[in-house]
């Protein structure tokens, strides 16, 4: 050894660049850290050489390991730095765990084209996209600033090249639940697995590196749209295997086969003529569907709702959620159908109407709307009677009911036919009085008798013409003297007086014919 050796081996005590060695801090300075390396010249540490954060964390007395960097710089330190201390450290310990195949921790800090970058004890290292997940994610934002456990796959060159993966790991654990799971799985067994992914038709469940199907069909007894109103993804789900494939590994679960099918009881819960309360769950044209309990829904028809109103509109009066109580008329288990009503909570009037009126009773109504064939004359509440056009008059010939009645007005009439099964009432006006045909119209009119009246209609055969008492004769065209170019709407209009003579009587018919001819000279 040459004597400047001897001066640096006695000055230095064994210090060589790219050496390991620990220190004592000995000062905390503004731009950096002196430390005592045990050499007749202390070390200094630049604050851009440090950990991140330790330049706020070191005191005096605080023992760190340090990389010799120089023996001596401008100053006389030996030029020291902590960051190279833990890389080398650092790689250190990723080649021993990539050499014996062991697992480290690192943390996500970035991306970069192909993949993401992981901070491993302040060595970079990169993470293929394909090694991400075992499914590589669409967006990896929220991953950044996680850690997670990494799998080394490869070091390209010392200080430059690290490949890590977390797909790797996570295949050997599912692989690993997938036997634990393969060994408790058979169709019937209650298992518990995680809500992975949701779709419209069901849930795709992680029963331990096994995925299985619960179909939308088979998670309530209930009605459901769609299965984010019951599950969301994360869940922990309590599920029965409804079937399971070995040679496929395909399982399909069941949620609602946990509690007993509620149909099978529901002839004995629900007897005909029980009140029940329930939810509206929809309305349609036709009727609403009310859920009794899960799984259980029933049928209120349009023609259940009121005993008044035939024509609802079941919108009009509920919406969805809305509670109301009904009755139950009939339960069919077999076709998981039962049928309710409303208006029979309360008393039938139609019953009212078998008891109180009988056919040839007086009674007084309101007409209340008209049609074609007659008018609706309203007894009662919720019981409306028809007064046909023919039951109006005897003798007069309506054409319409509005002609004779006005809406609203009170009225006399008589009940001609009950028919409360059929919640029909036929009752009439004319009947109040005798029939003039059996009697005083045959004996009033004699054939040849000469008789005035007005024109009230006239018709492509002839004209009708309204006599005393609302009598109506017809004048055929054949019985008017006229010259054959001539049109009987020409020669008369309504209003017209005529006088005529008597040619026909028919009582059965209830008609008279009448001829103006005989009238002449």
């Amino acid at each position: 050894m040459n004597d400047l050796e001897k001066f640096y081996a006695d000055s230095f005590k064994g210090l060589k660049p790219g050496a390991i060695t620990k220190g004592k801090v000995i000062q905390i300075k503004q731009d950096g850290v002196i430390v005592d390396v045990g050499s007749k010249s202390e070390g200094f540490i630049h604050v851009s050489k440090l950990v991140e954060n330790e330049h706020s964390r070191l005191k005096p007395g605080d023992e760190v390991e340090v990389f010799v960097e120089n023996l001596s710089d401008a100053n006389g330190f030996v030029k020291l730095s902590r960051q190279k201390a833990e890389g080398v450290k650092a790689w250190d310990m990723i080649e021993d765990v990539y050499k014996k195949g062991l697992t480290v921790e690192g943390r996500i800090t970035g991306k970069v084209k192909g993949g993401m970058t992981v901070n491993i004890n302040g060595i970079n290292a990169f993470l293929p996209g394909s090694q991400i997940d075992l499914k590589a994610p669409k967006n990896t934002d929220h991953l950044i600033g996680q850690t997670y456990t990494f799998k080394v796959l490869n070091i390209n060159q010392r200080g430059t090249n690290v490949i890590v993966s977390r797909r790797v790991l996570l295949e050997e654990e599912r692989d690993r639940l997938r036997e634990q799971t393969l060994a408790k799985l058979r169709e019937g067994a209650v298992i518990e697995g995680t809500v992975k992914n949701l779709t419209d038709y069901g849930v795709f469940i992680d029963l331990g590196g096994l995925d299985g199907l619960l179909h939308i069909s088979d998670m309530s007894w209930g009605r459901i749209s769609h299965p984010g109103e019951l599950f969301r993804i994360g869940d922990r789900v309590e599920v029965v295997v409804l079937t399971f494939n070995r040679e496929t590994n395909k399982v399909t679960l069941g949620y609602k086969q946990k509690k007993p099918d509620p149909w099978t009881t529901v002839e004995e819960k629900y007897p005909a003529g029980k009140k029940v309360t329930g939810k509206v769950i929809t309305t349609t044209d036709y009727g609403m569907f009310v859920e009794l309990e899960e799984g259980v829904e029933g049928l209120i028809h349009v023609t259940e709702f009121d005993w008044v109103e035939k024509s609802i509109k079941p919108s009009k009066y509920y919406s969805v959620g809305d509670k109301l109580d009904a009755v139950i008329i009939k339960v069919n288990k077999d076709e998981k159908r039962i049928s309710l009503s409303i208006k029979q909570l309360k008393p039938n009037p139609w019953k009212i109407v078998k008891e109180k009126y009988s056919v040839g009773q007086k009674v007084t109504g309101r007409v209340k709307s008209f049609a074609d064939f007659g008018a609706f004359i309203a007894l009662e509440e919720g019981v409306d009677a028809l007064l046909h056009i023919s039951d109006i008059s005897w003798s007069k010939r309506i054409k319409h009911p509005s002609d004779v009645l006005k809406k609203g007005e009170d009225i006399e009439v008589v009940f001609l036919n009950i028919e409360p099964e059929k919640e029909r009432i036929s009752v009439g006006i004319k009947q109040l009085t005798p029939d003039p045909w059996t009697d005083n119209i045959p004996a009033r009119y004699n054939l040849g008798d000469t008789v005035k009246g007005k024109v009230v209609s006239i018709t492509d055969f002839g004209l009708f013409v309204e006599l005393e008492d609302g009598v109506e004769g017809l004048i055929h065209n054949s019985e008017i003297e006229k010259n054959p170019d001539e049109k009987t709407e020409e020669l008369f209009k309504i209003g017209t007086e005529v006088t005529s003579r008597v040619i026909n009587v028919n009582p059965a018919e209830r008609k008279i014919d009448l001829s103006m001819k005989t009238m002449i000279g």
